[in-house]
C-alpha cells in the first residue's frame, strides 16, 4: 500500500513539475516577443526597461537663427541696418514673412519663436538641451569687412534662447564673428551672463577649444566640442590663434586633428561620460554627404572615442548614420530661421526641420533609440507639421538614408523613428 500511494505521489509531482516548466519557457517566450515588438515599435535595438533611469535623452537640432528678422519681431529689435545687395533692412524679411504667411502680432514674446517646440521639449523632459546658435548677440554696428550676409541679435533678446531652457549653444559656425571681434566678446558676455554654456568660439584658441561638461546626476556627463569647418563657409582668418579671439577651426579633417581630439578627450573622459562633436560643416543645400565628412566622423568614433556626431549648416535636414552604435547626424537642418518668402530652393522644404531625441547608453556611448518630432516654420513660430508633411520628410529621408543603412518609421502621430 505504501508503495502504490509513493508511485501516485511521484506522478503528480512529475506532472506538476512539466507543466510549470511548460508555464515557464511559454511566458519567456511571450516576454521575449513582447519586448521584440516593443522594441521594434520604438526604433530601437537594445532599450531596456529596467535601465530607463540610467539612460540619457538629449535633445539637438541645428542652425537657431534668431538674428535679422526674428530680432525685428522680439521685445527688443536692434537696429535693422544690413548690408546684403538683396536687402538693406531686417525689416524686409518680416514683411516677406508676412507676405507669405500672414501678419505677425508684433512684439512677440520671448518664447513665441519656440511655439510647439516647447510642448515637446517639457513633455520629453530631455537631460540636455544642445543647439548650434547661428547669430552674434550684439548692439556693434561694426561689420566685417566683405561680409554680406549678416545675424545679429539685440542682448536684451537673450530670454529668446533662455525661454527654451538651452543648456549649451554651439558657436563654431560661419556668423558667429559678423559684427567683428566686439560683436563675438559681446556674444560671449551675454551668454555667461545668462548661465547659457558655450563652445567652438572664445578669446583664444584655448577657451575656443576648450568643451564645455554637461553634469547629468546620477547618470553621467556629456562633453561636447565644438568645431567649424571652412566648407560650411568660415572664413579661414577666423580661426581663433593664442592672442586672437575667434572660432575652433578644423581646416582639413586631418590625422593630426584626430589626434589632437583624441589627446583632449583621453585628458577629459570617465567611464560613463558622452562625447559629442558639434561640426558645423559642409554646404547649404544637397543631400549629398562629401566622402571626406563620413571618413572624418567614423574615424572620430574610432580613434578619438567620440560617442556622436552633431553635424549642422544644411538648411535641412541630411542623412542618418549609425555607425559602430553611435549616431551621426550629418546635418540636422535648419531649427529656426527667417527664410519665409525667400525663394529659389523651394525643392528642400527648408519650412520643415526636426527636433531630435537621442536616448543614449551611457555606459557605452551607443544609440538606443533616435525619435524625431517634424516641425514647420510659420510666422517665425515652430508649429506641428502634418501628416503630409511629416510623410515628405520621412520619404526624403528613407531615400536618403538606404546608403547609410538606415531607414525611417513613421508613428500614427506623425514622429519619425530612426531604424538601423
Amino acid at each position: 500500500m505504501k508503495s502504490f500511494w509513493s508511485r501516485i505521489f511521484f506522478t503528480l509531482g512529475y506532472n506538476l513539475i512539466g507543466i510549470f516548466i511548460l508555464f515557464f519557457t511559454q511566458s519567456c517566450t511571450y516576454s521575449e516577443s513582447e519586448q521584440k515588438n516593443s522594441s521594434e515599435l520604438n526604433g530601437t535595438k537594445e532599450i531596456h526597461q529596467q535601465n530607463a533611469s540610467s539612460q540619457i535623452t538629449l535633445f539637438l537640432c541645428g542652425d537657431v537663427m534668431t538674428g535679422r528678422g526674428i530680432d525685428q519681431v522680439l521685445p527688443f529689435p536692434g537696429d535693422p541696418t544690413l548690408y546684403e545687395s538683396y536687402m538693406k533692412t531686417a525689416e524686409g524679411y518680416v514683411d516677406l514673412a508676412e507676405e507669405v504667411n500672414g501678419p505677425i502680432s508684433k512684439p512677440v514674446d520671448f518664447s513665441y519663436i519656440w511655439g510647439d517646440a516647447l510642448t515637446e521639449l517639457d513633455r520629453i523632459n530631455p537631460d540636455a538641451r544642445i543647439i548650434n546658435l547661428e547669430t552674434t548677440i550684439t548692439k556693434s554696428n561694426d561689420f566685417w569687412p566683405g561680409k554680406q550676409v549678416l545675424y545679429r541679435m539685440h542682448p536684451d533678446n537673450i530670454k529668446a534662447i533662455t525661454s527654451a531652457k538651452i543648456d549649451f549653444c554651439s558657436l563654431a559656425n560661419n556668423h558667429i564673428l559678423d559684427w567683428n571681434y566686439n560683436g563675438l566678446i559681446e556674444t560671449l558676455e551675454t551668454l555667461e551672463k545668462a548661465n547659457v554654456k558655450f563652445a567652438g568660439a572664445g578669446l583664444n584658441i584655448r577657451k575656443a577649444e576648450t568643451p564645455v561638461i554637461i553634469e547629468i546626476p546620477n547618470k553621467g556627463r556629456i562633453i561636447i566640442f565644438s568645431f567649424g569647418s571652412p566648407t560650411s563657409g568660415v572664413p579661414l582668418n577666423w580661426a581663433a590663434k593664442e592672442d586672437k579671439p575667434g572660432v575652433n577651426l578644423l581646416l582639413n579633417f586631418s590625422e593630426d586633428e584626430i589626434r589632437d581630439l583624441k589627446e583632449s578627450v583621453d585628458l577629459i573622459k570617465q567611464q560613463g561620460d558622452i562625447v559629442i562633436a558639434s561640426i558645423h560643416w559642409g554646404s547649404n543645400w544637397g543631400y549629398d554627404i562629401p566622402k571626406s565628412h563620413g571618413e572624418f566622423a567614423k574615424n572620430l568614433i574610432d580613434k578619438a572615442r567620440v560617442d556622436i556626431i552633431h553635424g549642422h549648416s544644411s538648411h535641412h535636414p541630411r542623412p542618418i548614420e549609425v555607425y559602430k552604435g553611435k549616431l551621426i547626424l550629418y546635418g540636422c537642418g535648419d531649427f529656426i530661421n527667417d527664410y519665409e518668402g525667400i525663394g529659389g530652393y523651394e525643392q528642400y522644404r527648408d519650412d520643415l526641420t526636426l527636433m531630435y531625441f537621442a536616448t543614449v547608453d551611457p555606459t557605452k556611448g551607443k544609440i538606443l533609440n533616435l525619435k524625431m518630432v517634424p516641425m514647420q516654420i510659420k510666422k517665425f513660430k515652430l508649429n506641428y507639421a502634418n501628416n503630409e508633411d511629416a510623410k515628405w520628410l520621412q520619404n526624403i529621408l528613407n531615400r536618403e538614408c538606404t546608403k547609410f543603412g538606415t531607414q525611417i518609421a513613421i508613428t500614427e502621430n506623425n514622429n519619425l523613428v530612426l531604424k538601423w
